[in-house]
């Protein structure tokens, strides 16, 4: 069967496109703020009302055609990566929860440290690993678990330590030389990575020296629940191959398959399943990941009919239009890569997106390339880990199972990162690149 292609249309920068933004974050977060429960209105219903808005709302295709369009956005290449990436995340969690990975590492975590470093040592030790691997989903992926197991064994809040990870997991995500946005963010913008570095490195080490310190003194009171319990070493296996793999560079997709494998090998070898109950708990890990599909889908549908409509083009010429100093440029620029992030929901994709009117911007006022380049990665990065709806936040509440919302409130790390990005365009900081 052929698949139709639409004809390009080229539509006008309009700000009504950005309805089904609103009509989500209305539903979504006003409601759910009205009434003091984030549970009463499912995400997925909030993004299916703002779809059928989206759809209803676009012009000049027939409704066959606007649905082709939408679902073409909800079948976006990096979208549909993100999907068989949570799916092989699900089956990897799961199986390693059935096998008694968790509880091994959790364990191991609580003997190495000491009960007043736990929370700057699980916020240190995401930090390393996503400025290792260059993904705040991998590193997610590997530390939620173990983070939300360390949670109930010490009396902390849930929320309070899947954002930490969170918060740790956007610092590499900013900084790593493998991440997606520091390679857009130089590329759009014809600098070096290293030199991007070193402006980025600037902003965002001192940023996260801050939130390191108050989590050192706020963990000064933790003391473990429960004795803890002797370590199976063998249990620990999958969580260090999943790490080690992904320190050494290897596609994030490789290494949750080489988790999983070892979880089914490691858990017959320890007998706590066989091979059809393996089978089984990664069929559950998987469907446990179908919310989540569904709010990619559907989030990748609707911001595609807002970019077809206009929307993120109408965003950009009125960020652009009253541009007339330095300073205004890079607050330009900052305020240009951050609605397009809350609008496309995905980081990289935001930086793509505005990096070459960035890079006008630069060159119009004489703004050094590697601090726009900077900008544009810490801005993205600073938005996509406080929206509810990112696949990050999406992620974590996931296999915490708790509600984005409740998380956004203790994601220090990138209300902090944003403060100290914010002060370094007004104060011209740091002098050399400013």
């Amino acid at each position: 069967m052929d698949v139709k292609k639409l004809t390009p249309i080229v539509n006008k920068p309009n700000g009504w496109a950005l309805m089904p933004l609103v009509v989500f974050l209305c539903l979504y977060l006003v409601i759910s703020l009205i009434v003091n429960d984030f549970y009463k209105v499912p995400i997925t219903v909030a993004f299916l009302v703002a779809s059928v808005y989206a759809v209803a709302a676009t012009k000049g295709l027939s409704l066959n055609d606007r649905i082709l369009q939408y679902s073409q956005g909800a079948a976006n290449k990096n979208i549909m990566l993100m999907i068989w990436v949570f799916i092989l995340a699900g089956a990897f969690a799961h199986s390693a929860k059935a096998m008694g990975a968790i509880d091994a590492t959790v364990n191991l975590t609580l003997m190495l440290l000491p009960d007043n470093l736990l929370l700057a040592g699980i916020f240190i030790a995401s930090c390393f690993i996503s400025l290792s691997i260059g993904t705040s989903v991998g590193t997610i992926v590997a530390l939620v678990p173990v983070a939300t197991g360390i949670a109930s064994k010490t009396g902390v809040d849930m929320a309070f330590m899947t954002a930490l990870v969170v918060g740790g997991a956007f610092f590499g995500d900013n900084l790593s030389f493998i991440s997606d946005t520091t390679i857009a963010a130089t590329r759009t913008q014809g600098c070096l990575m290293k030199d991007k570095f070193r402006v980025n490195s600037m902003i965002a080490i001192p940023a996260a020296l801050l939130v390191c310190i108050y989590y050192i003194i706020y963990g000064m009171h933790i003391e473990t629940v429960n004795e803890v319990q002797q370590i199976e070493w063998g249990k620990v296996l999958p969580y260090l191959i999943v790490l080690g793999t992904a320190v050494i560079g290897v596609n994030v997709v490789l290494v949750l398959l080489l988790g999983l494998i070892s979880t089914g090998v490691i858990g017959m070898i320890y007998g706590q399943f066989d091979l059809f109950s393996w089978f089984g708990a990664m069929g559950s890990g998987i469907t446990g990941m179908g919310e989540l599909i569904v709010i990619t889908l559907m989030a990748g549908g609707m911001l595609e009919l807002i970019r077809f409509n206009g929307g993120i083009d109408y965003v950009l010429h009125c960020l652009t239009l009253r541009v007339k100093s330095k300073r205004a440029a890079e607050l330009g620029i900052a305020a240009l890569v951050s609605f397009a992030n809350v609008c496309t929901a995905n980081n990289t994709i935001a930086i793509i997106t505005v990096g070459p009117l960035a890079s006008n911007i630069a060159e119009q006022f004489r703004i050094d390339k590697r601090k726009s380049a900077s900008l544009l990665d810490i801005f993205s990065c600073v938005v996509q880990g406080l929206i509810p709806y990112g696949a990050q936040m999406l992620f974590a509440a996931e296999l915490a199972g708790l509600s984005p919302i409740n998380i956004m409130e203790y994601l220090y790390y990138p209300m902090v990162l944003g403060g100290v990005a914010l002060l370094s365009i007004l104060f011209r900081y740091p002098r050399r690149y400013s």
